[in-house]
């Protein structure tokens, strides 16, 4: 049996009624009106034409059939509104970067197709400058903040166009076949819109299979039962704080997933930056038991701010992290912070949705880098011609089978590359680098576009800054190669310091020799007073080969 994600969450929202839904700021929101209000959304679109223009088996795999709503909001309970009230109305919603520049936004917006757009006022001034470049962009939706900005010409208010709609089921049935739509990140290339069934994501990264069995439900009732039920790893309703920017591919699917089991979400009163006095004050307040981050970017500054003692974070059970990898030693500072805590470290990408998790407690000690596999996870070879074996250990390509993205929006070629047919099964393949460990594990080694070609041996650059990050003195840092005439290329590590710490590059050559073999050194550091990184803590490599070379 199959799914929409506008049934379930409507069927979830409206079942559980009165429960807590979402905790922002002041308001607080049920299950209810948070159904309720996602209606309304949905009914304003369907008033202003936004529609579906063809069936989904009358489209390729990189086509849409649906009209597009462009999401450029910070966290708070109106993302969350937006995708649903979107899924509702069948339109399909678009994540924006809110950090892009008026050229960047240009080419989303373009690429995206969005017909819609809702944005934080805070944002109108840049969006007027580009909307000449946009004629397609005709419905915009302007949600009031603190900017004080006024409406953007034939613009309305996101408030007002709610209270002038309808809080019944709009008048349509959504589909499985529906389109969830993220984009990537773009740290190595332009962004590409990956595009997912509704019933394949759901399954894959947003609540659609039971704990611990990964079997997926075979009925909306068994879903509802989770629901209500408080069906989760720990056993009991989860307090959850979700940290990381709902922009991002990981953020959505973790809250989306908690929602689906009946959960309570929480968002940082200021989501405009990471801080992480904020962050425990509110743990503190609203007794979180469940912290989403992602990577090491996140840990490091809450970490730190928990060393100083000066906020009770007992009530955490759970640090769930996603989307970047999280250091073996900054787990293994968590567990010696919060006694119990359970580490979750998930891996995927926005073309496979989840594919492996690594659990840490105290007793079990904590390792990156390595996953148990959820079983569509697999590895291909080199050459991209069959599937690796578990006593295969040679290395080769993190795949993924069975529900899997149909494309990347408008790009024939690219779809045909990621998602390649051996022996008339359709993988997914991202570009992520992995082996089989002797225990039948895997692996992860890195994104390919990444690795580091130095005198014929490939270094995978999260490894070499998993290695310097062993160092007290590092508080962040991240690895590419640059052109060498020795070595064709060499590595090169760009360091963030500690303010109350120094280092030598010797120093940070011997630590990293305890962890990796000689030929993965870096033969050069930069040090820098900060190191760029997506609002979800992803490294730019772009940025990091702009400071190698300079």
């Amino acid at each position: 049996m199959e799914f929409s994600l506008a049934e379930v969450h409507d069927r979830v929202g409206m079942a559980l009624g009165d429960r807590e839904a979402i905790v922002f700021r002041k308001r607080r929101l049920s299950y209810r009106e948070l159904a309720e209000r996602s209606r309304r959304l949905a009914n304003y679109l369907l008033s202003r034409g936004l529609r579906v223009t063809k069936e989904r088996h009358e489209l390729a795999g990189h086509e849409s059939g649906q009209d597009h709503l462009a999401i450029y909001l910070y966290n708070g309970n109106e993302y969350i509104e937006g995708m649903l009230g979107s899924f509702k109305a069948r339109v399909a919603p678009v994540n924006v970067n809110y950090r892009y520049v008026e050229e960047e936004l240009i080419y989303l917006l373009r690429d995206s197709q969005a017909r819609a757009i809702l944005y934080h006022a805070e944002f109108a001034p840049r969006l007027e400058k580009i909307l000449p470049e946009l004629p397609q962009l005709t419905i915009l939706i302007q949600v009031a903040d603190d900017s004080g900005n006024a409406l953007l010409p034939n613009a309305i208010d996101y408030e007002e166009a709610l209270a002038a709609s309808s809080c019944e089921p709009p008048a349509i049935s959504p589909s499985p076949d529906d389109l969830y739509i993220v984009y990537t990140g773009g740290t190595t290339g332009m962004p590409k819109g990956v595009l997912w069934r509704s019933a394949d994501i759901f399954v894959r990264g947003m609540g659609g299979v039971t704990w611990g069995t990964n079997e997926e439900f075979d009925s909306m009732e068994a879903v509802l039962e989770r629901a209500q039920a408080h069906g989760t790893l720990i056993g009991s309703e989860m307090r959850s704080f979700s940290v990381p920017p709902l922009m991002h591919a990981g953020a959505q699917w973790s809250s989306f997933l908690l929602l689906a089991q009946g959960q309570l979400i929480i968002f940082q009163d200021n989501p405009k930056r990471l801080d992480p006095e904020e962050i425990l004050t509110i743990v503190e307040r609203e007794q979180v038991n469940y912290l989403q981050i992602i990577g090491d970017a996140f840990a490091r500054p809450i970490l730190d701010a928990m060393s100083e003692g000066k906020y009770d974070f007992s009530t955490l059970k759970v640090i769930s992290n996603g989307g970047a990898a999280l250091s073996s030693n900054y787990k293994e500072e968590f567990l010696e912070l919060i006694p119990g805590v359970l580490v979750v470290d998930g891996f995927g990408a926005s073309e496979t949705g989840t594919q492996g998790i690594n659990l840490a407690t105290k007793d079990t000690g904590a390792s990156t880098g390595d996953f148990k596999q959820v079983t569509s996870t697999l590895v291909l070879s080199d050459d991209l011609t069959r599937l690796l074996e578990p006593h295969e250990l040679e290395i080769g390509w993190l795949a993924q089978c069975g529900r899997a993205p149909l494309g990347y929006l408008g790009d024939e070629a690219k779809t045909a590359r990621t998602f390649p047919t051996i022996d008339d099964v359709r993988y997914s393949v991202p570009g992520d680098r992995a082996r089989y460990r002797p225990d039948g594990s895997i692996e992860i080694l890195g994104r390919d576009a990444v690795t580091i070609n130095s005198g014929g041996e490939k270094i995978f650059a999260e490894e070499v800054e998993h290695a310097l990050k062993h160092h007290p003195a590092v508080f962040d840092a991240v690895v590419c190669g640059r052109p060498s005439e020795r070595w064709g290329q060499e590595v090169v590590a760009i360091v963030r310091l500690r303010e109350e710490n120094s280092a030598s590059e010797q120093d940070l050559l011997d630590e990293c020799a305890r962890h990796i073999a000689r030929y993965k050194l870096p033969k050069s550091f930069v040090f820098r007073d900060e190191i760029v990184r997506s609002p979800s803590g992803k490294a730019d490599y772009r940025w990091a080969k702009e400071q190698a070379t300079a």
